[in-house]
């Protein structure tokens, strides 16, 4: 699905070698051949100085992009390696524990209210499968072009509290402040798309919010704008990834080391659909600690 056939491991670096040796082969024969062609034509000096120099200005330009294109292969090698991992890490948890619900129901003589916790737990963790392949499956159409992304008045309000309480049903760690979600906010976009990216920052929030701190999300109006706010308590971001954290595949750290959740088509996927209802995301600092995503929508 977006594994468009980059180099593996051992091909990249076989890739890198025979780039190299060829770049050193390519400029130890060009200097032979200059001092060849100087010995033999010695009154030919200047015009062989500037000749050499324009192939070597042109032979630069063209390692310089090479190696920009290798390095890029080998980001998008390391990304997909890590998204790989998470993709299969994210799919594991729930259906084992899906299973052993599953399982225990079966094999255990269970009261009532003990098998309908379980497969409330279940359901819970087929939601969360659900929202992946939802994420995945978007992620997708909007690289391919292929989601036409249609258009309706909704309410705005709504949708924002429907996906809290559904977070919060499925959290017991971290409570939400929606005192800032104003009543009745209409807007036109897509409603499908936007749940996305409402969904993605919440749920972005509360994976890297320490436990029983406030997640606090507004909606309002103001200055011929809506505004849509989701600030955490985390571990902040850094500047350096403000804008990084937008580009697909993108986590800080790596799989082996990371303990929060997800895939990184997340933060992916809110840029895209901002950008096609015209919409701006803005990343800042919430003192003492954590981060401040807020949308910015025309009204």
């Amino acid at each position: 699905m977006y594994i468009h056939g980059p180099l593996n491991e051992i091909s990249l670096k076989k890739t890198l070698f025979i780039f190299y040796f060829l770049l050193l082969y390519s400029s130890a024969e060009l200097i032979w051949w200059g001092i060849l062609l100087f010995k033999a034509e010695p009154k030919r000096f200047g015009m062989i100085i500037g000749e050499a120099s324009t192939f070597m200005i042109i032979f630069l330009i063209g390692v310089i992009y090479l190696h920009r294109i290798v390095n890029k292969e080998e980001k998008l090698h390391l990304q997909q390696k890590n998204f790989l991992l998470s993709v299969t890490h994210e799919l594991k948890s729930p259906l084992t524990s899906i299973k052993l619900y599953i399982q225990t129901i079966l094999k255990r003589d269970l009261a009532f209210k003990q098998q309908q916790s379980f497969l409330e737990n279940a359901l819970k963790d087929v939601e969360r499968l659900d929202d992946l392949v939802e994420n995945m499956l978007l992620a997708t159409k909007i690289e391919n072009n292929s989601y036409s992304f249609p258009k309706e008045n909704f309410n705005f309000s709504e949708l924002v509290k429907k996906v809290i309480d559904r977070v919060q049903g499925h959290i017991t760690y971290s409570k939400f402040n929606k005192k800032g979600v104003k009543e009745a906010i209409y807007l036109t976009g897509d409603r499908f798309a936007l749940t996305s990216v409402v969904s993605n920052l919440i749920e972005n929030a509360v994976k890297y919010t320490p436990q029983f701190a406030e997640i606090q999300v507004k909606l309002y109006k103001n200055k011929g704008f809506i505004f849509f706010e989701v600030a955490d308590q985390g571990i902040g971001i850094q500047d350096a990834d403000k804008y990084r954290i937008f580009d697909k595949f993108y986590r800080a750290g790596n799989e082996h080391t990371r303990t929060t959740k997800g895939t990184g088509l997340g933060l992916y996927i809110v840029k895209q659909v901002l950008e096609k209802h015209q919409a701006k995301i803005n990343v800042k600092n919430n003192y003492p600690q954590g981060t401040i995503f807020e949308v910015k929508f025309p009204y």
